[in-house]
């Protein structure tokens, strides 16, 4: 495989990593019994979540997981750093292998909220090939939950999600179909989405 083709195969799996754990426990909850034309009105742009005032961060390195126990924490503030996502020291393994202790402690709050730092290089200190910071959230309490890609860089240039979507297209269609949910526009690309009624979440208050 040639570099040009890893590269673009890489950053292509992390995105869709990075967006798929974002969106799999929100969207995994929307209302499935919705349809396609009032789940229109469910949609709205990016807000912070009512909670966020109250938030307690936990901040987390490079390829460092979460201990068990945040897991139980309500609501679960996290922010990871997610920089180090290199070719050739390990950095991409280390990412990796963090992230479904990740996901896993995300899963059992009722109010979550997770900001990260992406970059994905050949090698650390180089120019990064793609970059950006991401927000996501949920209140399964209120039934909302958001989702925001900010401050997109392609090879240390400016960019908006669109452009890449447009990068992305011709080797992976349904990743940018994904991403084009987000938005298009350079900058800050986001949206609010409605959650499915969770009784244990609405008992809990």
């Amino acid at each position: 495989m040639s570099d040009s083709r890893l590269r673009k195969t890489l950053i292509a799996c992390l995105l869709a990593l990075g967006v798929c754990t974002a969106t799999v426990p929100a969207a995994a909850a929307v209302t499935t019994e919705t349809t396609a034309s009032s789940s229109l009105t469910a949609v709205g742009p990016f807000t912070e979540p009512s909670f966020a005032a109250t938030c307690t961060w936990h901040t987390f390195g490079e390829g460092e997981q979460p201990p068990w126990w945040l897991a139980f924490t309500d609501p679960l503030c996290v922010e990871y750093s997610k920089r180090d996502i290199t070719v050739d020291n390990g950095g991409a393994l280390r990412f990796l292998l963090a992230e479904p202790s990740r996901i896993a402690a995300s899963l059992v709050t009722c109010h979550y909220y997770q900001k990260d730092h992406w970059s994905v290089q050949s090698t650390t200190g180089a120019v990064p090939w793609v970059a950006w910071d991401g927000q996501y959230w949920w209140d399964k309490t209120r039934q909302r939950a958001g989702i925001r890609l900010a401050n997109f860089r392609i090879n240390n240039t400016p960019a908006g999600i669109g452009d890449a979507v447009i990068a992305l297209r011709p080797l992976y269609p349904d990743l940018a179909d994904v991403l084009t949910s987000y938005g298009t526009a350079s900058g800050e690309s986001g949206l609010t989405i409605t959650l499915s009624f969770d009784l244990r979440c609405a008992l809990g208050g």
